[in-house]
């Protein structure tokens, strides 16, 4: 069983700055793409960012695009999500998911964290 743990969020004002990161138990963690998702009440878990198990591949939502850059260090099995210029639509809880089942775009995966809270005030 993997598991993963996210950090970093918190409360900020609108044009600040947090960077995410989430921390894995996965032996291979090389080996596996990760994802960040969101979610808000009552709405799907949505795509943010992936990156692939090398690191050379990045993927983010095109909502959010330049304002995101995901990066990983597999020596230490962390992958982080720096995100700036924040507004207030990007509050959110926000997760980190590993191994997926298929696209990495669809909240399918193996294995997902508790989640780290977003809140942005305007």
């Amino acid at each position: 069983q993997v598991q993963l743990v996210e950090s970093g969020g918190g409360l900020v004002q609108a044009g600040d700055s947090l960077r995410l990161s989430c921390v894995s138990s996965e032996r291979s963690f090389r080996m596996y793409v990760v994802a960040w998702f969101r979610q808000v009440p009552g709405k799907e878990r949505e795509f943010v960012a992936a990156i692939s198990g090398s690191g050379t591949i990045t993927k983010y939502t095109d909502s959010l695009k330049g304002r995101l850059s995901i990066s990983r260090d597999n020596d230490k099995n962390t992958v982080s999500l720096q995100m700036n210029s924040l507004k207030p639509e990007d509050t959110a809880v926000y997760y980190c998911a590993q191994h997926p089942k298929g696209s990495w775009f669809s909240a399918q995966y193996d294995y997902w964290g508790p989640g780290t809270q977003v809140t942005v005030s305007s």
